[in-house]
């Protein structure tokens, strides 16, 4: 949902009745969950619930009893229906799927692509920033692992191929998909070292240093230990490069 991508940390997501956003409890309360995952809050006018509130989380947490006794009954029912099939001697399951019908298989691939892409859609603002920064100046591998640093699971060939879908669907720049240029040891470091601040303004020289430590980076005179002036030193480069903004005056 590209709506959901659009909505930041403290905001708000408000809609008039739960009707217009979702299709089931399951599917309204994966939202919710999306939302949260950003730091935001939902709140519907017609219905009790408003995230940001105790008495809006309760109703919450009761929709999600409703979801899950209804993710029970539709379960008893499916495997009811398999054994009431089979007692008849036909096989469950979608007949066109089973027997490879060219339709039935291009449709069941349709589906799956618009679920990868809502998937997409309701995660990018969490790794995409992190890409524009270090694309094409990094190859995949670099990237990846520095997204793994920050608790986000991507392999190198996913992440390339999430970030094409996204150029195709225009939600992305196709300069990110140029082919990552041959770096001096050094200049990658300084540019990995910046794509891991401007991923996280927040870390400290030493924060970095572990972090580099971690991915087996070795510093610029071979060594496994980093130290927070190394750190400072590729960092000042990058500044003067502007590949990182100069810190606010004190």
């Amino acid at each position: 949902m590209r709506l959901i991508s659009d909505i930041g940390a403290g905001d708000v997501l408000v809609v008039v009745r739960l009707d217009r956003l979702a299709r089931s409890v399951s599917h309204l309360l994966q939202v919710i969950e999306d939302l949260t995952d950003q730091g935001a809050h939902f709140r519907s006018l017609r219905d009790p619930i408003d995230t940001s509130t105790p008495q809006g989380m309760f109703s919450l947490q009761v929709l999600g009893a409703v979801a899950q006794l209804e993710r029970a009954l539709i379960s008893e029912r499916t495997k009811a229906g398999i054994i009431a099939a089979r007692s008849k001697g036909r096989l469950p399951g979608n007949p066109g799927i089973r027997e490879r019908r060219p339709e039935a298989l291009a449709k069941m691939t349709a589906v799956q692509k618009a679920a990868y892409g809502r998937r997409l859609q309701s995660t990018m603002n969490q790794w995409l920033p992190t890409v524009r920064r270090m694309r094409p100046d990094h190859n995949w591998d670099d990237i990846a692992r520095v997204l793994k640093q920050r608790g986000l699971d991507w392999t190198p060939e996913r992440l390339r191929r999430a970030v094409k879908w996204l150029v195709t669907e225009h939600l992305a720049e196709p300069t990110l998909l140029k082919r990552a240029s041959p770096q001096p040891p050094e200049d990658r470091l300084m540019t990995l070292v910046a794509g891991i601040s401007q991923s996280n303004p927040d870390l400290s020289l030493r924060d970095i240093a572990g972090q580099l430590e971690r991915l087996h980076e070795r510093t610029p005179r071979g060594s496994a230990k980093w130290s927070a002036s190394s750190v400072k030193n590729l960092l000042d480069r990058a500044r003067r490069l502007g590949l990182v903004p100069e810190p606010p005056a004190s």
